[in-house]
């Protein structure tokens, strides 16, 4: 098991009108991500809401704040149970057998334009061996022909602006990976969390996007930027494409701080504690299944 101890904290000046936040920083509940210690601090007096998905099983946290700085500190314990499985056993899903939720994730997106990339997914893998291999061989391509380089792209990129301009942060890579996916329909989304692992040469650590595919009867693990180590991946969120999944949406006059992030594992060999690593195996942290509304 890995047990990854997380702390966020935020800090954002709010104009004379105040702002309404919506947060997604809180890890979401699943059977293979348990949760223990959480907290949240916030240095104002306001009435948070905090609610979760039924079927993503997201947690959102909604709140009103008062001009002034408003900070928020969330931090929580969580013990990842990952399930793992050989590459060459696990098929893709003929379309006509999808369970219904997995459905929306083949369809075309804001910033992952499936429709504008067939021609090009159809002639780089739509001979290609179905199952794993092949969604591998994708996530490969995208890694190959797109450049990690900060502070090269903004909120408006696309899979397809990614795809031109050959450069990106973390949630290019998974876009670009997404729309190809979902372009030989498989099902794929946009998956957020913390990038345990990665380079310090990269900057400090930071949240992380990442993609899962639907595969057999779950949802695998794919890191198409390659900078986080996959097995140290706590999810935030998973949606569509990075619009629905981000770390703060806020109406009103706002300036934020960079957010800091801290992640790191906990190893201790008499409660079978072991440090993330990379493997060959295929991993999956969730089953497709649904979660409780309670958060």
């Amino acid at each position: 098991m890995i047990r990854i101890q997380l702390q966020v904290d935020l800090r954002y000046e709010i104009d004379a009108y105040g702002a309404d936040f919506i947060f997604n920083v809180h890890c979401a509940q699943t059977p293979s991500q348990a949760l223990s210690g959480e907290r949240l601090m916030l240095s104002q007096q306001c009435s948070p809401l905090l609610h979760a998905d039924p079927v993503t099983g997201n947690r959102y946290l909604r709140l009103r704040a008062a001009p002034g700085e408003l900070m928020l500190t969330y931090s929580a314990t969580v013990d990842l149970t990952h399930y793992r499985a050989d590459p060459s056993q696990i098929p893709e899903v003929p379309v006509c057998k999808l369970p219904p939720e997995v459905i929306g994730y083949l369809y075309p997106s804001r910033y992952c334009q499936s429709d504008r990339l067939g021609k090009l997914a159809i002639a780089e893998f739509g001979t290609l061996q179905q199952g794993y291999r092949r969604v591998q061989a994708i996530r490969d391509w995208v890694h190959q022909r797109v450049t990690f380089t900060s502070n090269t792209t903004n909120a408006n990129t696309s899979a397809v602006d990614t795809l031109i301009e050959r450069v990106g942060v973390c949630r290019d890579f998974a876009h670009l990976m997404i729309a190809l996916c979902r372009a030989v329909s498989i099902p794929a989304r946009f998956a957020t969390g913390t990038d345990y692992g990665a380079d310090p040469a990269l900057g400090p650590p930071d949240f992380h996007a990442y993609v899962e595919v639907y595969l057999g009867d779950r949802w695998y693990l794919f890191d198409p930027s390659g900078t986080a180590i996959p097995m140290g991946l706590v999810r935030l969120g998973t949606g569509r494409d990075a619009a629905d999944v981000a770390f703060a949406t806020i109406f009103g006059g706002v300036r934020s701080q960079a957010p800091m992030i801290q992640a790191w594992a906990v190893e201790d060999s008499s409660r079978d504690l072991v440090l993330p690593q990379d493997t060959p195996d295929a991993l999956s942290t969730d089953d497709g299944r649904r979660y409780p509304a309670s958060a």
